[in-house]
């Protein structure tokens, strides 16, 4: 080729070059950001309305249902799923992957708009899904000092920790909030004849800041005006006027009916670490900032910030934190990239028994690498799992083309050439077979645009990865290494192929060829045999999405039944406390009792939940995997809190999947029709093994205080409902007067309330007083009924059908697709009725997505390596002879994962994909080399023996430096290596299989498609 001969010519130019490209590749490394995995920006959205005091019911008829029959017709709307429950709605919106929220939010906003709600409620709000509002930290601060209020603490570190660069904001729970709380006595209110709206209106009314209209000064000046009347300190909202007493004269004050004072709200929730009183508090990063230097700066100024006197006895435990797991993962990945490199030369010094060799080659991989470094900065490209793990599995093929090279080169020194000619002809017999190689790998990479959702998303960036590094060795391939072959190399003192031939065991692998040409019946059945027995093993190895990563830390979640009070919910999560505690590899629990982080972070709490949040040791500190010590730890945690509440674990991986979960959905338009069958379902399930935990959400019920008014009851004493229904929303609730700015700046809220004895227990509640237009009182029971009754939680609904969803815990020595197929058999097995249908959910919603589409680029990537064969050979026949090494990799891609019990995921039918543009290589070498040899004048016959024995070397070369270079990931070594290592397994197991058989299979292939051989070969026998 003219470019090799060009290099060979021009040394310093290429070295000159070679540095350009060295400098390039370490600024563009120091300026490539950290991420774990790349960007992803789900095309789904949230529609939410709140409705303050309206049923569940009333939130669904009239909210939900008119919305959800305006957003359905929105485009690339794929599913639409919706929540009503008291008060708010919420509708998650899901799109096709090709769409982008803010292309469709225009058309969202409209049909919002277009949808009439009731004047009570508030404007639908539409929010788009952003990664950067997920934490990427979460600790807990605890202290060891009993009498310290860890909360004050906090906020005051939250302060400090909010001014550093690249966070965007810190969530503290459990922080105080204080508010000036007015307290009414109702028999006092009474007294004066006055109710709790006359103390609301006299504080909003006694708190004025308004501006006027400016007026004009003597003095020619024009000056704006504002009437103020601050309320600055508790004594003022005291000193405020409600009215006269008629009977004394005497002026009538807020403290005269109420108490005023400065107080935290009643504890709702709790927070502990490690038994102790504790704040979490979760830590958000700007958009684009990277992960790994947030946390970097993070942890370094709250060291800083706790070793201050003011902070003394502080203690932080990181529960998770997301930048940490970045550099852990990203630092095994590339030291499996080393490994692998240092593997590679290992082969490289074994076989070519040398030193000059092996470092010409071994030039490649780091060169190659810095290439690609250069691409994916231009690229806009993160390094993350997905790019390293690329380079990881292509640095063994990164020395591919470059051993081919100089094993020809170093044939034709032996062939008495000086170096100089002995590395141009050399590089340019061979080149356009590496360039054909090349281009058939690179071929296999092209189907991946076509591929859709998640996976197109995290695996493009992959794809184009490993295509740069490949591009980078063919280049270096053809410039680099003949360059430096032609200075380095020198002709051998032995005639290296004379010694070669008269090698016993070259000999016997020539013999092995020529009775594989003899023998080509038995071979051929004998590999078709071998197939159909590894195809069926295909079907036993089982399926999953993705591979689940063990980042040490799971969550648990309690929910005791609707109602219970936050100390029976303390008591379960203490219980469960006592045995986390216990376990040796549990370095910090943190327990959130009275709510979730949702639900705290939206200034809600619930007091029958709870959630739990657990970090284990390093992987390295502790003998069993996250996923073993969940099997073993839970079934003695169901059994201490029996049916005192429903317990659940839950896990979360890098990717977003979770792992042992199948989620499936049960729809129905005839909600009873459908509660049967849930109820019949769940009966089943419960019954399988391996099923650790079976929940579904079907429409819970509460008990509730409901007050039905009687409308002629209240009409005889001057009352309308809605006055009754304000007068006790009020008095339950409370009602927020106003704002207050104290003298030192801080801004206060004023709630006025009845003091709680007034109002604790329905039968306080019946005895209510209400005020009516005559100037009397009347008691809430004369009016309205007031009883204990039964009423939703939520109203769940899916695409406008009735809908529930279960969720299936299994244990981890099961696959996803082996439970997905239980549970199909049991509902085949219950005769559902037609109308009832089930759906998928989650990681086997994900799955099935993706596999069609993998399937389709693994089709794809079959007929382009072979359109670029043909191509490249200007025939049809060859490319198809090489085809034949394509479902070789099958027989060993099915015994590597039943050795190694590895499921078949997205990541190992990746490398498949790959395999389709590797194992073809060899088949391209030989091939191309026997057409060589015939257009030397031999006959096609030893052509073929001739071209196999030659090429045998550096075929067993590559595939080694390929297979050793991968083992570091197939191995799996350290946190993050375990989504790539299914990848790894796949692809040296189908590169030993394939690599063994085309030495024997294509030269029998092609003995049947040449003339020549198509029948002489038979005639041969091993003399």
């Amino acid at each position: 080729m003219k470019i090799s001969s060009f290099s060979v010519k021009r040394p310093v130019f290429t070295l000159v070059t070679m540095f350009l490209v060295i400098i390039l590749g370490a600024v563009s490394f120091f300026k490539i950001p950290m991420t774990l995995i790349p960007d992803l920006n789900p095309p789904v959205a949230v529609v939410v309305t709140n409705y303050p005091g309206a049923s569940p019911t009333e939130v669904s008829e009239k909210i939900t249902k008119p919305l959800e029959e305006s957003l359905s017709t929105a485009p690339g709307l794929k599913s639409m799923q919706s929540s009503s429950q008291e008060g708010a709605n919420l509708i998650f919106l899901q799109f096709d992957w090709n769409s982008t929220i803010d292309d469709v939010q225009m058309d969202i906003l409209q049909r919002i708009d277009q949808v009439a709600i009731p004047e009570e409620a508030n404007k639908p709000r539409f929010m788009k899904f952003d990664p950067s509002q997920f934490p990427v930290i979460q600790l807990s601060l605890r202290t060891v000092d009993e009498g310290a209020d860890i909360r004050s603490i906090a906020d005051d570190l939250e302060k400090e920790l909010r001014r550093i660069e690249g966070v965007a904001s810190v969530n503290v729970s459990g922080k105080i909030i204080e508010d000036v709380q007015v307290i009414l006595n109702p028999e006092k209110l009474k007294e004066y004849g006055l109710v709790q709206s006359d103390v609301v209106q006299m504080i909003q009314a006694s708190n004025v800041s308004m501006p006027g209209d400016p007026i004009d000064t003597n003095d020619g000046r024009q000056l704006t005006t504002r009437i103020i009347s601050p309320l600055q300190s508790i004594s003022d909202i005291r000193d405020i006027q409600l009215g006269t007493n008629p009977l004394t004269g005497d002026k009538i004050k807020v403290s005269d009916v109420a108490d005023v004072a400065l107080l935290e709200p009643k504890a709702q929730s709790e927070t502990r670490a490690n038994d102790k009183q504790a704040v979490l508090m979760s830590v958000l990063q700007e958009s684009g900032a990277n992960t790994a230097t947030v946390s970097k700066e993070f942890k370094k100024s709250l060291d800083e910030l706790l070793e201050k006197d003011a902070y003394k006895g502080i203690e932080s435990d990181i529960l998770f934190d997301q930048g940490d797991y970045v550099q852990l993962a990203i630092g095994n990945i590339g030291q499996s990239l080393i490994l692998g490199g240092l593997f590679a030369m290992l082969v490289l010094f074994f076989f070519l028994r040398g030193i000059k060799s092996p470092i010409i080659i071994g030039v490649a991989i780091p060169y190659s690498v810095i290439v690609t470094f250069v691409l994916m900065y231009f690229a806009d490209f993160s390094l993350n799992i997905m790019t390293l793990g690329a380079l990881a599995l292509g640095i063994g093929m990164l020395v591919d083309n470059a051993i081919v090279v100089i094993e020809n080169i170093e044939r034709h020194l032996a062939m008495g050439k000086d170096p100089e000619e002995a590395a141009k002809d050399g590089s340019k017999e061979v080149g356009g077979a590496i360039t054909a190689s090349t281009l058939t790998t690179l071929a296999v990479f092209v189907p991946v645009i076509f591929i859709s959702g998640l996976i197109g998303q995290i695996f493009t960036e992959f794809a184009l990865t490993i295509s740069f590094s490949l591009f980078a060795s063919l280049v270096v391939a053809l410039t680099v290494v003949p360059m430096l072959a032609s200075r380095m190399l020198k002709a051998p003192n032995k005639n290296r192929e004379a010694r070669k031939r008269r090698s016993k065991k070259w000999q016997t692998f020539e013999k092995s060829v020529k009775w594989a040409l003899g023998h080509r019946a038995i071979v051929l059945l004998l590999t078709t045999v071998l197939l159909a027995a590894s195809g069926y093993g295909l079907f036993k190895v089982g399926t999953e999405f993705l591979p689940a990563t063990d980042e040490g830390f799971f969550s648990i979640n309690v929910k005791l039944p609707n109602g219970s009070s936050l100390d029976s919910t303390n008591k379960v999560v203490k219980r469960i406390e006592d045995k986390i505690k216990k376990e040796k590899d549990v370095e910090v629990y943190v327990s959130l009792v009275g709510g979730t982080q949702q639900s705290m972070a939206q200034g809600g709490s619930e007091g029958n939940m709870a959630e739990m949040y657990v970090k284990l040791l390093p992987l390295d500190e502790r003998d069993r995997s996250v996923f073993e010590f969940v099997d073993e730890v839970q079934p003695g945690i169901l059994d201490t809190i029996g049916e005192d509440a429903e317990v659940s674990f839950n896990m979360q991986t890098a990717a977003g999947s979770s792992p042992n979960t199948l989620t499936f959905s049960l729809n129905d338009t005839d909600e009873e029709r459908l509660n049967k069958a849930v109820t019949m379902l769940d009966e089943k399930l419960r019954e399988l093994d391996s099923v650790t935990e079976v929940d579904n959400d079907l429409i819970d019920t509460v008990e509730e205080v409901k007050i039905e008014v009687n409308r002629e009851k209240a009409s005889d004493v001057g009352l309308a409902p809605y006055q009754i229904a304000q007068t006790v929303s009020d008095v339950t609730r409370g009602v927020f007067a106003t704002q207050v700015v104290w003298k030192t700046g801080e801004v206060v809220g004023v709630n006025v309330s009845y003091d709680e004895t007034f109002r604790d227990g329905v039968d306080k509640l019946k005895e209510l007083e209400l005020k009516t237009p005559f100037e009397a009182y009347v008691k809430l029971k004369d009016v309205a009924d007031v009883k204990i009754a039964e009423g939703p939680v939520a109203i769940k609904r899916v695409d406008q059908a009735h809908s529930v969803t279960f969720t299936l815990k299994y244990l981890s020595s099961e696959s996803l697709g082996d439970m997905t197929k239980r549970v199909n058999d049991l509902v085949d097995d219950l005769s559902l009725p037609d109308e009832v249908e089930l759906s998928y959910g989650g990681d086997r919603e994900l799955f099935e997505g993706a596999i069609n589409d993998m399937l389709m680029a693994i089709i794809l990537a079959v007929v382009l390596v072979y359109i670029v064969m043909a191509a490249q050979f200007e025939s049809f026949k060859y490319p198809f002879v090489i085809m034949f090494s394509v479902p070789l990799m099958i027989i060993g891609v099915s015994l590597g994962l039943l050795a190694t019990n590895t499921p078949i995921s997205v990541t190992a039918v990746i490398g498949i994909l790959i395999l389709v543009g590797i194992v073809v290589n060899n088949g391209i070498v030989l091939v191309d080399y026997i057409n060589q040899r015939k257009a030397a004048g031999l006959s096609s016959y030893d052509a073929i023996v001739t071209s196999v024995r030659d090429r045998v070397r550096p075929i067993l070369m590559t595939a080694l430096t390929t297979i050793l270079g991968l083992l570091p990931l197939a191995l799996g070594l350290g946190e993050g290596t375990e989504m790539n290592q299914p990848m790894g397994i796949a692809v040296i197991g189908g590169l030993i299989s394939s690599t063994f058989l085309t030495l024997y299979i294509v030269p029998v292939i092609y003995s049947l498609f040449d003339r020549e051989t198509r029948r002489r070969a038979k005639e041969v026998k091993v003399k």
